[in-house]
């Protein structure tokens, strides 16, 4: 990923190149590899660059052959070889970016290229080979990359967007998050939705569309290890992010098969070359390019888990690690130093939310000993919890129904919480994180799984299912939201955990311990000190007496909590303008079905019980 930046329908651009140059270095930290700029007739597109395909040739803005079409890109494209071919051979491309392929395909099809497109993505596309000059822009389909769209009352009829907010604060007086799966064309000042897949309007209030179709646990599974295998496209070192949890040591696990494959495959290619260099290069190959573009240069897979001293992401982080064979670096951070980082966090976050600063504080700092390793990207576990309702207050859910309107409703604004902190906590020091359960192909069946298999079942009778494992979490106490007498209540996330049960080629995917564990919120399983660091802190820092007027002070989205109180004053400082805070989005679980408005998963109260029990 990386920092764009761009401003359409400004009068002598050219003049406008030096402020647009220091607006946009406020993105350099996503992008510490290079820098471009292009000026044309009636806008600027600028990129700040990190170099993950296409090292030595990808430096943008791209510029098509006979400079009419001018392309910003964050993201990547994951399907670019396919897209290349499909395009016609006459296309010449001058960079192995897996970016250029959207040029040819903007002029074969298009602002409908949007939907051809499989990866994540944000970019801004500037055409002047027509009158008035066009302009399109899009964003991924949920999401994962960030993009920001303002406008100025002091040059009205202009259109700016921006990976970032803080590079739109001083120049926008109106900013908005630009929606996902969205694509906005000057041509008629539309934004249109192009991402249209058949689980989208299940959370309708009326006449929802609701999934029927069992569970194929074998489809599941390699729906998900292709999202993986995708991802690994990459010509510079990676790793991945392992807290111990259900996702993430998924992940690390298909990626640790995946990299096995990629030390044989890079090991034939040596051998290849040494019995070129004796008896001459054969004829190439239409595979061979396809080849090289997925080998990675570290083949051996190295991951990463943060956590306060013995929390229990560290411990869990560890066994799993020691069972995939990955090089693991373990990092232990103190509440203090996490305190210490929260005004930096909240700067490159740029929300006020409760729950994404809580999280995001020790993947910031566990980021940044990520890239001082020489890592630029990580496979990271976002999303599995919004698809499959993973979250401990999901066991409220009165009805099936009720369970995938949330699943849905929490997959559409992962953009506002889970995938804005993958994607700014790690971007704050120039490291890309991708996330595999977002893969296109696996929300297309994971969504259309009936709920009733995702549920959390209340069950007296069923502890384990048919081949013996735990279906059911015993626990003795009574669920008060859902009445008295009901003692079982089913694994989050079963059918992910049951999908992976197996070994194939006699080697498992995960121990037992680890894919059967517990669920723990990231803000909690680093620690649960950590939590109770933070709110500890708000309480020295904020009188009781401001806390008392904090409605006066923020009539909207007034905070509840001395903590979120905390949170908000150091994000005013940071963007005080009224467009800035509009952009922020709160995660609240659902009161309404009688959750506490505490996101950590220690509210729940099945998370304590479940410890309490034999």
């Amino acid at each position: 990923m990386c920092g764009i930046l761009a401003v359409h329908g400004i009068d002598n651009p050219a003049a406008e190149r030096p402020r647009f140059l220091a607006l946009s270095k406020r993105l350099r930290h996503r992008g510490p590899d290079w820098s471009g700029c292009f000026v044309g007739k009636e806008g600027i597109l600028l990129h700040e660059r990190l170099a993950i395909v296409g090292v030595d040739t990808g430096a943008q803005p791209l510029v098509s052959e006979d400079g009419q079409i001018i392309l910003a890109v964050n993201g990547e494209i994951y399907n670019h070889l396919a897209l290349r071919a499909s395009v016609s051979s006459t296309v010449k491309f001058k960079t192995h970016s897996d970016c250029e392929v959207i040029i040819p395909l903007y002029r074969k099809h298009g602002k409908e290229l949007c939907n051809m497109l499989d990866g994540m993505f944000s970019f801004v596309l500037l055409d002047e080979s027509v009158t008035p000059t066009r302009i399109i822009a899009a964003r991924d389909p949920v999401g994962i990359t960030t993009l920001y769209q303002g406008w100025s009352s002091r040059h009205p009829g202009a259109t700016y967007f921006s990976s970032e907010l803080k590079a739109l604060v001083d120049e926008c007086d109106s900013i908005i998050s630009f929606p996902p799966g969205h694509v906005y064309d000057s041509l008629d000042q539309s934004t249109t939705r192009y991402f249209q897949p058949t689980w989208w309007d299940g959370d309708a209030e009326t006449d929802p569309v609701l999934p029927t179709t069992p569970v194929d646990y074998t489809l599941l599974r390699e729906t998900l290890e292709a999202a993986v295998r995708k991802r690994l496209m990459s010509e510079v070192p990676y790793g991945v992010l392992l807290s111990g949890g259900l996702d993430s040591s998924l992940i690390a696990s298909i990626a640790a098969r995946e990299t096995e494959k990629v030390a044989q495959a890079q090991y034939e290619i040596r051998k290849r070359k040494l019995a070129e260099s004796i008896s001459g290069p054969p004829t190439p190959k239409s595979d061979d390019l396809t080849r090289q573009a997925m080998l990675v240069s570290w083949p051996q897979l190295h991951s990463f888990s943060i956590g306060l001293e013995n929390s229990p992401d560290l411990l869990a982080a560890r066994k799993a690690a020691h069972f995939l064979g990955t090089v693991h670096h373990e990092y232990v951070f103190t509440v203090q130093e996490g305190l210490d980082a929260i005004p930096d966090v909240i700067y490159h976050l740029e929300t006020y939310d409760v729950t994404t600063v809580r999280a995001s504080t020790p993947m910031y700092l566990l980021s940044r000993k990520i890239k001082a390793m020489g890592v630029k990207m990580v496979l990271s576990g976002e999303g599995s919890d919004e698809i499959l309702g993973g979250y401990l207050y999901f066991h409220a859910a009165p009805d099936r129904n009720s369970f995938h309107q949330e699943c849905v409703r929490r997959v559409k604004n992962l953009h506002t919480a889970d995938c804005l902190r993958a994607n700014k906590s790690t971007m704050a020091w120039g490291l890309e994180a991708r996330v595999p359960f977002l893969d296109k192909a696996f929300l297309e069946v994971a969504m259309n799984v009936d709920a009733k298999e995702k549920m959390f079942a209340k069950d007296a009778n069923q502890a384990v299912d048919e081949d013996g494992r735990p279906k059911m979490e015993k626990v003795s106490w009574l669920v008060a939201i859902a009445g008295p007498g009901l003692i079982q209540l089913s694994f989050p996330q079963y059918i992910l955990r049951k999908a992976f049960d197996c070994s194939p080629e006699g080697k498992a995917y995960l121990p037992k311990s680890i894919l059967w564990r517990q669920k723990e919120q990231f803000s909690d399983g680093v620690g649960y000190s950590w939590i109770d660091g933070i709110k500890d802190h708000a309480a020295a820092f904020v009188s009781d007496k401001d806390f008392a007027k904090r409605e006066e002070r923020w009539p909207v989205d007034t905070p509840d909590t001395k903590e979120a109180y905390y949170i908000r004053e150091i994000f005013d400082g940071l963007f005080p303008s009224e467009a800035a805070a509009k952009t922020a989005v709160r995660w609240i679980p659902r009161g309404d079905w009688g959750c506490s408005s505490d996101p950590s998963g220690r509210s729940v109260s099945i998370h304590n019980a479940a410890y309490e029990t034999d």
